[in-house]
């Protein structure tokens, strides 16, 4: 008799949260692994593809409607990943930008990924790949723009981009690499003043807010780290 396997989805959302990047999880309630973080998701229904029933379950069980963009990361399939019964487990990255405040149930919480509590199953593992792949695409896509507000500071960027990626970046180099390929223009105005006084900061924004590659062979890298096979257009 062939046991019987289940689809279920699941989605890293990721979002830079007072200056760090976290990843939102809820707490199991019942066992397996009773009491840990797991992220959101759920069963493939049977009239669903995969991208549809994701953005279903973010928004029926963590009532998360402001991601910006998402995107297939990969199929977990080890046959141990969940106790008992056969599950495959196609997981997504998600991102919401900075500046919204999404409601969460009560048993759902922001984490910082640099201090992710225990979670379920092999879903520490989904939380990597979401961050490499969040790392990888900033070099050469314009996915920034799934991070930032609509409008912003070139230093606000900047911020987002180091606590995204876990190194220093120069924004002049940002604004330089980013206008010349041509995915961030200004928009004509000044941020408020600071308590501070001072020169008002000019306003930008992306230019578009759907996925495309601007670069193909460029690296955003760590000061004196390795190309990683090229830097043309690198921020250091």
């Amino acid at each position: 008799m062939v046991s019987p396997t289940e689809h279920e989805v699941l989605a890293a959302v990721l979002q830079i949260r007072c200056g760090s990047l976290q990843v939102l999880a809820w707490q199991r309630a019942l066992p397996p692994d009773l009491g840990r973080w797991a992220l959101p998701g759920g069963l493939l229904g049977d009239d669903e593809d995969v991208e549809r029933s994701v953005r279903r379950q973010l928004a029926e069980k963590v009532d998360l409607r402001e991601v910006t963009h998402v995107e297939q990361l990969g199929v977990f399939s080890r046959p141990d990943r969940v106790p008992g019964v056969r599950r495959i487990a196609t997981a997504f990255l998600g991102i919401v930008p900075a500046d919204a405040d999404p409601a969460v149930p009560a048993d759902t919480q922001w984490h910082p990924l640099a201090a992710l509590p225990p979670t379920a199953f092999d879903h520490a593992a989904i939380v990597d790949d979401a961050r490499d792949r969040l790392r990888a695409k900033l070099s050469y896509t314009n996915l920034g723009f799934a991070l930032a507000p609509r409008e912003f500071t070139i230093s606000a960027l900047r911020d987002l981009y180091v606590a995204a990626l876990g190194h220093p970046v120069s924004a002049t180099n940002l604004q330089r690499v980013l206008t010349r390929r041509q995915v961030l223009e200004p928009t004509g105005d000044v941020a408020p003043p600071g308590p501070a006084g001072g020169r008002p900061a000019a306003l930008f924004r992306f230019t578009g807010r759907t996925l495309q590659v601007t670069d193909a062979s460029a690296v955003l890298r760590a000061p004196g780290g390795p190309p990683g096979g090229g830097n043309r257009g690198a921020v250091p």
